[in-house]
């Protein structure tokens, strides 16, 4: 029974629109250089020359997930598209460890039923411009685009897009300068 279930899990592991450190038996093929990027341009919806997925980093429905050329993405790091939204992270993006990407959100409309039961709004994609910085630990929410060189810093957590060569921070992040 024992073997069955290890059976089942390495095919899982292996054929899933997923990459992370809960898939054990495809997981640690990011801790090389050369079977990592085999397993990310067979998984990813695109992944860019001198990308890096670092181990330690998640992917949910890599199918929808598109990274740029020169794009590191650090341990921590969580990318949560679905069927209906895409990621898409242009070229020369940098970003540090832990920041996580949602493309939907629970619904909390009703106050009749159990929010585990309300479902989810629709899925909206992210976009984060050719360029930009994440800062650590940050998260960006449903339907963000992250402008051209764009600063964001560290633990923000992003609700609205912000725009070309600004700096934003803060919980809800908000702009607080120009880059000129």
């Amino acid at each position: 029974m024992l073997l069955l279930e290890i059976y089942k899990k390495i095919i899982f592991c292996n054929s899933a629109d997923r990459i992370g450190p809960d898939m054990p038996f495809s997981h640690w093929k990011l801790h090389f250089k050369s079977s990592m990027l085999k397993i990310c341009k067979m998984k990813f919806k695109y992944f860019g020359e001198n990308a890096d997925f670092r181990a330690g980093a998640y992917a949910v429905h890599c199918s929808n997930i598109s990274l740029g050329k020169n794009v590191v993405v650090r341990p921590s790091a969580m990318f949560f598209a679905d069927e209906f939204a895409e990621i898409v992270v242009e070229d020369d993006v940098m970003m540090g460890a832990g920041v996580h990407f949602y493309v939907n959100n629970h619904k909390f409309d009703r106050r009749d039923v159990p929010l585990i039961q309300q479902g989810y709004y629709p899925s909206v994609g992210i976009t984060v411009r050719n360029g930009a910085w994440i800062g650590a630990n940050s998260i960006i929410l449903p339907g963000v685009t992250i402008g051209v060189n764009a600063v964001i810093g560290a633990g923000s957590i992003v609700t609205k897009s912000i725009p070309d060569y600004s700096i934003a921070v803060g919980s809800p992040a908000k702009v607080i300068s120009k880059i000129n």
